[in-house]
């Protein structure tokens, strides 16, 4: 099995998502400006920049928002799900992918971070 890993933009110790035989990992996403400073903004804002930057990286990648398997949630406060939710549901339609959610404190005072498991075949 081959390991392929895409540098991240920003000068940061990780990948920006790795390939690992039929699946594509994405390291954790939270609403960072080309600039890598925080977009700021509440929690839907916020959840709209990484979905988006998810959705573009996948697509860099020759993925799409379908083939996403698993996703892993950290929320800087569980009780901002249901406006999370709403903006979630717009990008993963009606056949979501597995997920787990867990409330976090975030790098730079993030309200969200996403981490994504796709199916690269």
């Amino acid at each position: 099995m081959s390991i392929e890993r895409y540098a991240h933009a920003l000068p940061l110790p990780l990948s920006k998502a790795v390939r690992a035989g039929g699946f594509l990992f994405l390291s954790g996403v939270v609403a960072l400006d080309a600039d890598g400073k925080l977009v700021d903004g509440d929690i839907r804002t916020q959840t709209l920049v990484v979905l988006q930057t998810i959705e573009q990286t996948l697509k860099a990648l020759g993925l799409a928002m379908d083939d996403i398997v698993k996703t892993t949630v950290w929320l800087a406060d569980l009780g901002e799900s249901a406006p999370f939710n709403d903006e979630y549901a717009k990008f993963v339609g009606a056949a979501p992918p597995a997920r787990s959610a867990l409330e976090a404190r975030l790098y730079g005072g993030a309200r969200v971070e996403i981490e994504v498991q796709a199916w690269a075949g």
